[in-house]
């Protein structure tokens, strides 16, 4: 099997396409049209199908790609800000990439073998990124010492999940923020 990166050409069609896929599935979830992401990426049908022939794979890459910015983000908010700052944006914008997935919840549990165990691997992908930053706001007293970061991504998850009476990821953000708040140190109990 060929290891060799893809042409300029090539990569360009990915890159549209996994920005159309990312647009598409925030607004109309995981099962938004095929013909639509082409569209929106500028190519056609038969291009989006060369480079992701299931919608599966489609699915997995834009997850991946977005994953992979979450775990940078994680480095250039430690640099930038305090930890309790960069801690609460981090988990801002996992928050943003877990409440725009739509549908997400049932193609992880579609039966499709391309998502065994994905969430259980993103989440393991991620951990780390939250742990250093949720490490540095407890070197400050800014945050109990009782929550993992395993419990806070999916206590995250949890929140973001679509169900009655919840009113989208606006909804999500002010329950998270709940969530937040309760990080406190002088909410830990003794």
């Amino acid at each position: 099997m060929s290891t060799r990166s893809p042409r300029a050409d090539a990569q360009r069609n990915i890159d549209a396409l996994l920005t159309a896929a990312r647009t598409m599935f925030a607004r109309d979830g995981v099962d938004a049209h095929v013909k639509a992401i082409a569209e929106e990426a500028r190519v056609g049908v038969a291009t989006l199908y060369r480079h992701f022939p299931k919608r599966s794979d489609l699915v997995l890459a834009v997850l991946s790609h977005e994953v992979s910015e979450c775990i940078a983000t994680a480095t250039a908010l430690s640099n930038t800000y305090p930890p309790r700052t960069a801690m609460t944006k981090w988990v801002d914008r996992y928050t943003e990439f877990v409440a725009t997935k739509r549908g997400l919840a049932a193609a992880l549990h579609s039966g499709d073998p391309t998502f065994e165990g994905l969430g259980t691997r993103l989440l393991r992908q991620l951990e780390p990124a939250l742990a250093g930053l949720l490490d540095a706001a407890r070197e400050t007293g800014e945050i109990r010492s009782d929550v993992s970061a395993d419990d806070l991504l999916r206590a995250v998850a949890r929140l973001c999940v679509p169900g009655p009476g919840r009113k989208g990821e606006a909804f999500s953000r002010r329950m998270v923020g709940l969530l937040l708040d309760g990080l406190s140190h002088q909410h830990e109990e003794a």
